[in-house]
């Protein structure tokens, strides 16, 4: 999918480049070329954002998982000097997410047991069926197909709802709010009213499990946290929220950018299709998620101490943007890290970020994946976009999932 990629001249304002960058057009699913050239000129080096703040960009993969482990950075956004993605500065307290220890490790264990490799597990057989299932429908329909539409978002979100006890008939809600919520054109008030629906919606459910309990996650927050005092009610629906939000968009992103990524490589779908064992099946997925990477706004942090880290002192008060997908790409880390290989010699990716912020849900997500690429390639074989490249609409950079907004196939 890769190829010689436009000029990567850095965007300049003040004499530093801009983050985000435009991706190049011929090579979509490659980290901005700009941004690559900051990465190959430091792996730490001060970028300028949306509001004219200059924090610390973090390129290099060593340093993004040693500060993601270091306790002196903080993912409070309270705190000044926090570089905020979007003018809608939506993090705002979303949950245990942008909290820090003790009070993350608190609140982070109270979902936790969903998310626990037995219970993930456990869920193989439906998410099998419901990936076949999907296919099956897939297969009976028109062409093209939206494969976004029809199977990328279905799968993980399908899993998320029936997980949290969620109503998938209203997935178009929340999906629709969790786009305005990262939409970097969405104005303060568009974002903050997303927001506002999510969290009255959450909170009606909750309201509603505590007398009639079921099976799920949003059901155990209710009567094992709330009721015992462990949460308050707008804890658990900052928790609920930030789980439904956090549990379809990257994946049904993952899927569709994999797809695009083998159908432009057809040595690595054939690959695919050929790979028998869980061993093999797993470690070609992690290889699609390192070469993916589409969470690609960085996990924002803010120095509460002075660290000095690879010859730079970052001050306390300064903002860091700690950039996964670049990392992954580190060439110093990885061998040609910009091709894809599903026979990569296993490889610690930062996808999921790395230390105690690490993304709660990656069980789940790695379990969706293992099922639906290996029954996708060997099911639906000539499966190829029935547009060419260039027609296909990308989101903007200053999204922060990177994807595509529907994805035309045929086979």
């Amino acid at each position: 999918m890769t190829g010689a990629a436009d000029s990567p001249v850095v965007e300049v304002r003040a004499g530093l480049p801009r983050f985000p960058s435009a991706r190049a057009r011929n090579c979509p699913l490659d980290p901005a070329p700009a941004l690559r050239a900051v990465q190959a000129a430091a792996p730490i080096a001060r970028v300028e954002i949306w509001d004219g703040s200059t924090p610390w960009l973090v390129s290099g993969y060593d340093e993004v998982r040693t500060l993601l482990r270091d306790p002196r950075l903080s993912a409070a956004p309270e705190h000044p000097g926090y570089p905020h993605s979007t003018p809608s500065r939506f993090m705002q307290r979303l949950s245990f997410l942008t909290m820090d220890a003790p009070e993350h490790t608190r609140q982070r264990r109270f979902v936790a047991k969903p998310f626990s490799a037995k219970r993930v597990e456990a869920m193989r057989p439906r998410i099998q069926e419901l990936v076949d299932d999907l296919i099956d429908r897939l297969l009976a329909g028109p062409k093209p197909a939206d494969l976004l539409e029809a199977f990328a978002l279905p799968v993980p979100c399908t899993v998320i709802c029936h997980l949290l006890g969620v109503p998938y008939e209203d997935h178009e809600f929340f999906s629709t709010s969790a786009k305005a919520l990262i939409d970097p054109r969405a104005t303060h008030e568009e974002a903050m009213a997303a927001r506002a629906g999510l969290v009255d919606y959450i909170d009606r459910l909750l309201t509603v499990k505590r007398t009639d309990p079921a099976e799920d996650m949003l059901s155990e927050l209710a009567n094992e946290q709330v009721a015992t005092g462990n949460l308050t009610q707008q804890d658990a629906t900052l928790i609920g929220m930030l789980m439904l939000l956090g549990g379809f968009d990257t994946t049904a992103n993952t899927i569709a950018l994999g797809v695009l990524a083998l159908t432009g490589n057809r040595d690595q779908f054939d690959v695919l299709r050929q790979l028998a064992t869980p061993a093999e099946i797993d470690g070609a997925i992690e290889e699609i998620l390192r070469y993916t990477a589409v969470p690609q706004g960085g996990r924002r942090r803010v120095a509460l101490a002075d660290i000095e880290i690879g010859g730079v002192v970052i001050r306390a008060g300064d903002g860091l943007i700690l950039a996964g997908d670049l990392a992954n790409r580190d060439a110093s880390v990885v061998e040609d890290p910009d091709r894809l290989d599903l026979r990569r010699p296993a490889y610690r990716h930062v996808t999921f970020g790395h230390g105690p912020h690490q993304c709660l849900g990656m069980p789940l997500a790695r379990l969706e994946l293992q099922i639906a690429f290996p029954a996708l390639v060997r099911r639906i074989p000539t499966l190829r976009p029935a547009v060419d490249l260039d027609r296909i609409e990308f989101r903007e950079p200053g999204m922060g999932v990177y994807g595509v907004k529907e994805l035309p196939v045929t086979w």
